[in-house]
């Protein structure tokens, strides 16, 4: 009957010990039911109803990593305001190519015309 009890026992601590360490290394913000401050004193004060309720309730689920999902680029806001803006940036990139252009053509002034400068 001691070796049941022992192996019971060892099992507990090791429940307990995992159950600590789980609930301190899981993130913040994906903790479910109460927060991640009020979880930890719980399991270490009850330590097998404490872990029990953790990997219940407070522990957070499995598909639900800090990993986003992947959507295709048309559902994504932020790939379609990065579209819009690079949309912009080539606009105006063609615009300004488009006025040195226009002053590239522009006849030049004749070398009599006095331009404010003096060639030695």
């Amino acid at each position: 009957m001691v070796r049941v009890w022992l192996v019971v026992g060892v099992i507990a601590a090791v429940f307990y010990i995992f159950s600590i360490v789980d609930c301190a290394l899981a993130e913040h913000d994906r903790v479910r039911g109460l927060p991640k401050a009020a979880w930890i004193p719980i399991v270490v004060v009850f330590p097998i109803i404490g872990g029990v309720l953790w990997f219940l309730i407070g522990r957070p689920r499995r598909g639900t990593s800090g990993i986003p999902r992947s959507m295709a680029p048309d559902d994504d806001p932020e790939f379609l305001r990065n579209l819009a803006r690079d949309r912009e940036s080539q606009e105006r990139i063609r615009r300004l190519e488009r006025e040195l252009s226009d002053l590239d053509d522009t006849p030049k002034k004749k070398s009599g015309d006095s331009d404010g400068r003096r060639d030695a």
